[in-house]
């Protein structure tokens, strides 16, 4: 079978676990790669890029994942796919294009609005790797659940002892998103820890230009020894073995790639309270929760609340393994345990080639009103953006140029004047 995976392939979560299902799905079918992000950091890395790698068409639409539908249609026909399987896929006319022209169409789950669910009708099967989404899902007919996993071969535990003997030392990957993913809140959180401890932080963002009003606090943290900043982009396995405790206070996660990736790593994990933290990490096993404060809706309407840690609740988490150092390296080992027994991605994959293979096609009239109402959702939304585009760039001409503008707009009437007679 020929299986196209659209996705964003560069040194990002996304990427992985696009790359997973690459993998697993390739000893079995063919796999082509259609690349709609990364490719100012990807293109002739032996890492990313490939025979079977498609660089996306430089595309001009204002939305999320839009892509040029030409170049992604000839993609699609040049490959003569069978399934094409969507990571994070936002725009939906490239899923409608796919049912255009005959080709079975998958989703990875992973963003969504309360509005757009009903939207998912549209894709013939979805997968959820987390029991939160598989809940929302369960009422398309092909809706497969399949535990996510990580690498146990590449995330392995180096050494159980503590990283620097004598201290805790908390490790906490910002990502491209240190706001969602609790960083402020882990280097707060420290400053009022005391006792052998460290903290190591791994961000693709500047911490300090991030977040300016901690910019004293980290320089204060640094300065005393007790900070380590990494701001770079690291492949995987990336910088867990700097770490002996995982502290992840994230506000919202589809999965939460980081957290299985440092239990495989050998290191416990403090994470928010929350699904899908509390489906990956087991109070008093592989880690500990720290309570949710409040809940609080994001600005962009998705459909899960952000889950805000309580700020006294983490120091208390903090410090629980810093009042059992000694106890360090059997609970590293405990977590490596914990990952080898749930988080083989080799294992809970052994499902997702049946699920590619066995899946049909869903043509009804139910799905083609489905159909219609999601061409209907994106046309709106396309003369929203052309409208708001509009209004912003007549204003930052009227603000800018004043004098163009009021002769613009002179112009523009006495062009309209002739078809004004008679209308009054």
């Amino acid at each position: 079978m020929k299986i196209g995976i659209v996705t964003t392939w560069f040194e990002r979560g996304a990427a992985y676990v696009s790359r997973q299902y690459r993998d697993a799905l390739s000893p079995e079918n063919e796999v082509f790669i259609y690349a709609r992000g990364g490719e100012s950091f990807a293109i002739g890395d032996s890492r990313w890029d490939g025979e079977r790698v498609t660089w996306a068409k430089k595309c001009y639409i204002p939305l999320p994942s839009a892509v040029d539908l030409r170049d992604f249609e000839s993609w699609v026909r040049r490959n003569r796919l069978d399934v094409v399987f969507f990571n994070e896929q936002t725009w939906w006319e490239p899923v409608l294009a796919c049912r255009s022209l005959g080709v079975l169409t998958g989703a990875y789950v992973d963003y969504y609005t309360e509005q757009t669910v009903p939207y998912f009708g549209c894709y013939d099967f979805l997968v959820c790797n987390t029991r939160r989404h598989h809940s929302v899902f369960e009422w398309h007919p092909q809706c497969f659940y399949v535990p996510w996993g990580a690498d146990l071969d590449l995330f392995a535990m180096t050494d159980p002892g503590p990283v620097h003997p004598g201290y805790v030392t908390f490790f906490h990957s910002g990502g491209m998103n240190p706001y969602r993913k609790g960083c402020d809140l882990v280097i707060q959180a420290f400053s009022q820890v005391e006792g052998p401890a460290r903290l190591v932080l791994h961000a693709q963002k500047n911490l300090k230009s991030f977040f300016p009003k901690l910019a004293s606090l980290i320089e204060e943290l640094e300065s005393e020894g007790r900070l380590q900043c990494h701001e770079e982009t690291v492949p995987a396995p990336g910088l867990f073995r700097l770490g002996d405790v995982y502290v992840y206070p994230t506000r919202l996660e589809g999965i939460g790639l980081t957290m299985l990736e440092a239990n495989a790593c050998g290191l416990p994990i403090i994470a928010t309270a929350c699904a899908p933290m509390t489906e990956f990490v087991e109070h008093g096993l592989n880690g500990r929760h720290v309570a949710v404060e409040r809940y609080v809706a994001r600005w962009d309407g998705y459909y899960w609340p952000q889950a805000i840690a309580s700020l006294p609740d983490l120091i208390v988490q903090m410090r629980w393994y810093i009042d059992r150092s000694e106890d360090l390296s059997r609970m590293k080992c405990g977590a490596r345990s914990y990952a080898e027994r749930h988080f083989s991605w080799k294992e809970n994959a052994n499902g997702i080639p049946k699920v590619f293979n066995t899946v049909r096609r869903l043509r009804s009239a139910e799905t083609e009103q489905i159909a219609r109402e999601v061409s209907e959702f994106e046309r709106a939304r396309t003369r929203s953006h052309q409208l708001s585009r509009y209004l912003l760039l007549r204003a930052m001409i009227e603000h800018e140029h004043p004098r163009v503008f009021r002769l613009a707009s002179r112009l523009l009437s006495a062009a309209r004047a002739p078809f004004n007679v008679g209308q009054n």
